[in-house]
């Protein structure tokens, strides 16, 4: 039993210093791309690389984790993201960057699938829902305090990407002199295209949905801030309490989905979130508005996602929950992918007003969907289980070590 909670405790360590790198690198790049002015497209596509790499990592690292182990795979993809992040300061152009960052999104798909599928595997179903809950918090804790990192960094030099270089190489130290031993692979079922859209058409849109709206977010706005002549600090202080409100919604929210129509709570997300959208733009722009507004904002974005996992899961069987998950992060990726290259073109004629309300209109959207299948479609059956926490970095693997689990519950970020 030691043994297991010190393996579980270094992962979660290493994990939670990839994510503050992470944090601190994705902010890092939006301002910087600002600053390069490599041009409305391009800026885009460098954006959104990342996310794309990240889709590729969703549907190819589970196979690279199957066939060289947990171990080697996560000193594999931390080196590639190391490695990556190294090239870009001495490789400042458009193309390279592009390439560059899609191998840091893979990297870090990998990452995260390793981890999460290592900690299903070594924690028991009497302390899962505690791992995770333990696991959500560290990460979240390091990705707001990476954001947090922005505010005294120099951008324009090579310390920060040494920095963020450092960080992904003691994580993988941690995870790659680690006496534990790794879990063996289950081959996963496979899932038909078509049957999943057909069964649950609510959680596909609503994990595309939430996609854009994160990706546009995270990609886009520091950009656009660090360009109105906004000091680091406050945009630090922003990204921070945005991750932190998709700290605190969690829990809440995912009760909540649990006693209340899945569909509905959809409905009620994506709405809070198009108000709040619409309200930031027309709202006098004090901080004392700004960072509260900035707070509910992120947790209504962030939670959209596992809301429609948890939809998607009460719809398919529980043979195919592990498909599922992968299917849906594809989706996700996608929709990450699209949102900054969109919202960057969007940017261009009507700036930050535009991307704004373009986000608020596609969540809206997303509502009245959600309330249409509500009104029109009889509700999935909540039968009990667990409360059990599945991140959008989660892909095929996430759940292959647990017991077959009854369709249901809320699986959260």
């Amino acid at each position: 039993m030691t043994s297991v909670r010190a393996a579980v405790g270094t992962l979660i360590i290493a994990i939670s210093t990839v994510q503050l790198a992470n944090g601190f690198f994705g902010t890092l790049v939006s301002l910087r791309v600002s600053i390069e002015d490599f041009g409305g497209p391009m800026g885009g596509l460098i954006l959104s690389s990342y996310f794309a790499g990240y889709t590729v990592g969703a549907v190819r690292c589970g196979r690279i984790i199957e066939r060289i182990g947990h171990i080697r795979a996560f000193a594999a993809f931390a080196g590639i993201i190391a490695s990556a992040t190294a090239v870009m300061p001495v490789a400042v152009s458009a193309i390279p960057w592009i390439l560059l960052r899609a191998g840091v999104g893979f990297g870090a798909a990998g990452l995260f699938i390793t981890t999460e599928s290592w900690l299903n595997a070594k924690a028991g179903p009497s302390d899962r829902g505690k791992v995770f809950s333990i696991y959500m918090v560290g990460t979240f804790a390091a990705l707001g305090t990476g954001q947090l990192l922005i505010g005294t960094a120099d951008i324009l030099s090579f310390r920060p990407f040494n920095l963020i270089t450092m960080l992904f190489a003691v994580a993988l130290l941690m995870v790659s002199t680690t006496r534990a031993e790794q879990p063996s692979i289950e081959k996963t079922a496979h899932l038909p295209y078509g049957l999943l859209s057909r069964a649950a058409p609510l959680a596909v849109i609503s994990c595309i949905v939430a996609g854009f709206l994160g990706g546009s977010f995270y990609a886009l706005v520091p950009a656009w801030m660090r360009g109105e002549g906004i000091d680091q600090p406050a945009i630090a202080l922003f990204m921070f309490i945005t991750v932190m409100g998709g700290l605190m919604f969690q829990v809440p929210v995912g009760r909540l989905s649990d006693r209340l129509d899945r569909r509905l709570v959809l409905a009620l997300l994506a709405t809070g979130f198009a108000v709040l959208a619409v309200t930031i733009i027309n709202l006098p722009h004090h901080r004392w508005i700004i960072y509260p507004a900035a707070l509910f904002l992120g947790g209504f974005m962030s939670t959209i996602y596992p809301v429609g996992v948890a939809h998607a899961h009460d719809r398919m069987p529980a043979e195919q929950i592990v498909a599922v998950s992968g299917r849906l992060i594809l989706l996700n990726g996608i929709g990450s992918s699209l949102g900054p290259l969109l919202g960057s073109i969007i940017m261009r004629s009507y700036d930050i007003d535009g991307l704004f309300y373009f986000m608020a209109a596609v969540a809206v959207v997303l509502a009245v969907l959600a309330s249409y299948r509500f009104i029109r479609v009889e509700e999935a059956p909540h039968l009990p289980r667990p409360f059990d926490v599945l991140t959008p970095q989660a892909a095929s693997l996430s759940h292959a070590y647990k017991e077959k689990p009854v369709s249901g519950g809320f699986a959260g970020k």
